[in-house]
């Protein structure tokens, strides 16, 4: 049964955020981050039979230390807050979008010296942020962009390089995966993590995948010179933490793909990362790889958040390199799943892969972000043995790391999912009427 659609909501009230108040978030005597934890899996869980609840468990274990960016809908429109040492501050009246912000040469520096200090509950904004316990007279989180591209790197861990080879054996048919999956891993194995793309020992292993009859598109852009990266979605169509997340109702064999996020300016400098769910339909894609866009950008497929984290002292590209993502999924059948990965078993460094996203030969003018790729994508039985994961409507995803939050949402339709309709157009129309940004 179809899930009533999530209200989208440009009404109610909110205190003006452009007015200057008091530095520290209200109704928190003593702030529970002081007291620092894992993120853990009462973050998100089904109450009843159709809703999830957020809370503060959904931010960063360190979230008093770190400086931070997110966007949130008001009821005046799109707002863009910094957060920094517990502290909340409307960016909007100076900076006007999150692009422009990250221009700045340091983000997380000028949170204090451009912002306008503002009240802030964040159990009210994460409570408000699920999308079927919204009240629309409240704001809540959106995707933390909004006129950034929206780039995805794929194939860049052997697991899921593996599960792509499987996709393109099984011909999108999920029933021969796990027969394939051990047919490709005999042949191959896993010593491929080792191999640097692109190095004359990865050129080596190519030659002798071709001889044997297994060489594949995706081993190609795994091991070869050139990365895979694809347009996920266009700027502002992302959903962000508590959203519904779109499934296309054609597909049979879909999953969830939990990734590191670069969030890089026009001059290719990274700024920050997030988390994001690279919503896939593997059937399609399977089928072939020209149909990449009909199995990665669809209605709601792209999740992102809660916020960005901004590099600075305390955080910085290193750290994302040592993150560890976890995945838990549970679903209203009563399946749960949970699976980590490390970032850093990536097989191209970060830095690599934005070099090759931006540069001479592509700009970005308003920058982008990147998905860094899965470490890994789910292959735990759901049902009958062998048949591995696909996704069922209800399904509440968690994708969550330490120093990043966790980013959640809910699986359904996409048709059942909110329509895409604020876009550039709206963005744009909404500051101006609100006189933003000033000199």
């Amino acid at each position: 049964m179809a899930m009533r659609p999530l209200r989208r909501a440009d009404h109610g009230s909110w205190r003006r955020l452009n007015r200057p108040r008091h530095r520290h978030l209200r109704n928190e005597p003593t702030p529970p981050w002081q007291t620092p934890t894992r993120p853990s899996a009462c973050a998100a869980r089904h109450w009843g039979n159709d809703t999830v609840r957020l809370d503060r468990t959904c931010l960063p274990a360190d979230f008093a230390h770190g400086a931070f960016a997110a966007r949130v809908m008001t009821a005046e429109g799109p707002c863009v807050i910094g957060i920094i040492g517990g502290a909340a501050f409307d960016m909007t009246p100076r900076v006007g979008t999150m692009a422009h912000w990250m221009e700045a040469v340091s983000p997380a520096a000028c949170i204090r010296t451009r912002g306008v200090p503002m009240a802030l509950d964040l159990d009210a904004l994460f409570a408000n942020s699920a999308h079927d316990a919204r009240d629309p007279a409240k704001p809540w989180l959106l995707a933390p962009i909004d006129l950034q591209a929206v780039k995805a790197a794929g194939v860049t861990y052997v697991r899921s390089m593996l599960e792509r080879v499987i996709e393109e054996r099984c011909r999108g048919d999920a029933s021969r995966a796990e027969a394939v999956r051990a047919e490709v891993r005999a042949i191959i194995g896993d010593d491929l993590a080792n191999l640097v793309p692109g190095s004359a020992e990865a050129m080596k292993v190519k030659a002798a995948l071709v001889e044997k009859g297994w060489w594949s598109q995706y081993l190609e852009v795994g091991i070869g010179a050139d990365a895979e990266i694809f347009t996920k979605c266009p700027p502002m169509a992302a959903v962000g933490t508590g959203a519904k997340v779109g499934v296309h109702p054609k597909s049979e064999w879909s999953n969830p793909e939990p990734e590191a996020v670069m969030v890089v300016n026009s001059r290719g400098t990274i700024q920050g990362a997030t988390l994001g769910n690279d919503v896939n339909l593997r059937d399609v894609e399977g089928r072939s790889a020209l149909l990449l866009g009909r199995a990665k950008d669809n209605n709601a497929s792209a999740a992102l958040g809660p916020m960005i984290r901004l590099f600075d002292d305390g955080f910085s590209l290193e750290d994302v390199r040592h993150a560890e993502i976890t995945l838990t999924i549970s679903g209203r059948d009563g399946f749960a799943l949970e699976e980590r990965g490390a970032v850093g078993a990536i097989s191209r460094d970060p830095t690599e892969i934005v070099g090759q996203m931006i540069g001479a030969h592509h700009q970005y003018p308003d920058g982008a972000v990147l998905y860094l790729g899965t470490p890994f994508s789910p292959s735990k039985d759901r049902g009958a043995a062998g048949m591995g994961f696909t996704h069922r409507e209800g399904d509440v995803v968690r994708v969550a790391s330490p120093r990043l939050g966790a980013l959640v949402n809910e699986v359904d339709r996409t048709d059942e999912c909110p329509p895409w309709v604020f876009g550039t157009g709206a963005l744009f129309a909404s500051l101006t009427r609100r006189g933003l940004p000033r000199p």
